[in-house]
């Protein structure tokens, strides 16, 4: 599959500033059109925070004070967002790997 540079820079001009937000947003708050910079980190926060629930859920379980369906349905949560991860890091992967071998 041959890649048109043009229409690649095309696209990269077009994705690369981020699209602002409601002016209104309170800081700290990502708004909702902010940067895919923005976007990675929110994902990988969200992977984080849902492992360390699951992690709290299973000690919790673990010393009788937890349902077993919380935990399984935490573990869950943790795995589906995690694999989640994974397959965006994968296609970030594949396009850079892609970018690379296009002619100059």
């Amino acid at each position: 599959m041959a890649i048109n540079p043009a229409d690649a820079a095309a696209a990269y001009r077009a994705n690369a500033t981020p699209v602002p937000g409601p002016a209104s947003a309170p800081k700290g708050d990502t708004p909702a059109g902010g940067s895919f910079l923005d976007l990675v980190k929110n994902g990988v926060q969200e992977a984080v925070q849902a492992n360390r629930a699951a992690e709290r859920l299973s000690i919790d379980a673990i010393a009788g004070r937890a349902d077993l369906t919380e935990v399984v349905t935490a573990l869950s949560h943790a795995e589906a967002t995690l694999n989640t991860v994974v397959r965006v890091r994968d296609r970030m992967i594949s396009a850079y790997q892609q970018i690379l071998r296009m002619p100059i």
